[in-house]
């Protein structure tokens, strides 16, 4: 699969967000990050605006849910319009069931791991995702050092993937930029969310296509990928 890049508008003005959504239409997904003050000490936004946001903009929508049961509140999201919906390991009470309820009502279903959180415990679960995330900083604020411990665990994961056959997304989250997104990539990860590396540009929409040629270039030399 090729490299996807999703911009993430915690980075962007929020007085303008569909202006800067707009200025990142090239990108495959749009990033959404949506904390509760609970799960993590920050508070963004909601429901009321992914809905604002998926009239807004072609570009699908992927969300993530940085918020405490997320098994009452993933489907709405889905119902206000998002493509991925991504929940956390550490606050979901039946991940399988919300996976499949995710799914059943028509979008793509993720998991996040956070960093002191590790993947072999949820090996059973992947087949019912499609898409895992990795959270390569502590969630919870933008803008913060890629986490360089975390590149074992990304290739932990992408050969978990491989072992089981499965078409699994791997997506990471936190310090992606120019300096970080090669060594994802040759780690395992095909999924890139980029905040401040993008709409800290000059030009977002050619950030994006200069960080996903980065990483298609990483992956093609990639262990992983040339055994796939």
């Amino acid at each position: 699969m090729a490299a996807q890049i999703n911009p993430s508008i915690l980075s962007a003005d929020f007085a303008r967000l569909a202006e800067e959504a707009k200025a990142v239409e090239g990108a495959d997904w749009l990033h959404v990050d949506v904390m509760d003050n609970h799960f993590v000490p920050n508070l963004t936004l909601g429901v009321p605006v992914v809905e604002s946001l998926s009239r807004a903009t072609h570009t699908p929508l992927d969300c993530h849910l940085m918020i405490e049961d997320p098994d009452r509140w993933a489907p709405q999201y889905v119902e206000a319009g998002a493509g991925s919906v991504t929940f956390h390991a550490e606050a979901a009470a039946a991940p399988v069931r919300l996976a499949r309820e995710i799914r059943a009502k028509g979008a793509r279903a993720s998991m996040a791991l956070k960093p002191a959180t590790p993947i072999e415990p949820y090996e059973d679960l992947l087949p019912e995702l499609d898409m895992l995330l990795i959270m390569t900083v502590e969630p919870g604020f933008g803008g913060q050092a890629f986490l360089d411990i975390m590149l074992p665990k990304i290739r932990r994961t992408r050969e978990l993937i491989q072992r089981h056959g499965l078409e699994l997304w791997l997506q990471v989250d936190g310090g992606v930029s120019a300096q970080t997104i090669e060594r994802c990539a040759e780690a395992g990860a095909d999924v890139f969310v980029a905040g401040s590396a993008v709409y800290g540009a000059q030009d977002p929409a050619a950030a994006v296509r200069s960080l996903r040629a980065q990483a298609e270039q990483a992956t093609a030399a990639a262990p992983w990928a040339c055994a796939h």
